[in-house]
């Protein structure tokens, strides 16, 4: 227990710190920017109670704010993730509901289920941040734009750090 809870506070240090030193200094082409550090809050596991996954959300986007000086935005953002996760981890359910200890990745619940459950949650995320950085409706095509670049961007990175953390089953 207290392993993975020393597991959980060192990515989060790592995510915050890589996204805060490296990928905030990123912007393709003046549109896209990859927000990697949402990542933690989708890797929560799934019997996480949904209080502590809004203070963590709360932290997490606080101190992305602290990296970027935007006083909240990403606070925003992220809580509104938190708060989405718990209603879309209910309605995408598996039949059987979920095994104790499981973790949604593309391991233990395959790739349609965690493609679905992570765009839905990145385009959440990217939507609410983009727009209240904008706040101007003339900008709306320009803003959905950003975002879903962003969002691209951002599935991107997080498949190729499931990659990193797949671990075969099978044996030789």
């Amino acid at each position: 227990m207290i392993v993975e809870i020393l597991k959980y506070i060192g990515s989060f240090i790592l995510l915050v710190l890589f996204q805060g030193l490296i990928l905030n200094n990123i912007e393709f082409g003046g549109y896209a920017n990859p927000y990697l550090y949402v990542v933690f809050i989708l890797m929560l596991p799934f019997e996480t109670p949904s209080w502590l996954v809004l203070v963590i959300g709360f932290v997490l986007g606080l101190t992305i704010d602290v990296f970027t000086s935007t006083y909240g935005m990403h606070v925003s953002a992220t809580v509104f993730m938190a708060f989405a996760r718990t209603y879309l981890i209910k309605l995408i359910q598996p039949r059987g509901g979920y095994d104790f200890g499981l973790k949604p990745n593309v391991q233990h619940m395959g790739l349609t289920w965690f493609l679905l459950y992570s765009v839905i949650l990145i385009v959440l995320h990217h939507l609410f941040l983009f727009f209240v950085e904008s706040f101007k409706i003339t900008q709306f095509f320009s803003t959905i734009w950003r975002a879903f670049t962003s969002v691209s961007l951002t599935l991107i990175m997080l498949f190729i750090l499931q990659l990193f953390n797949y671990k075969s089953t099978t044996k030789s």
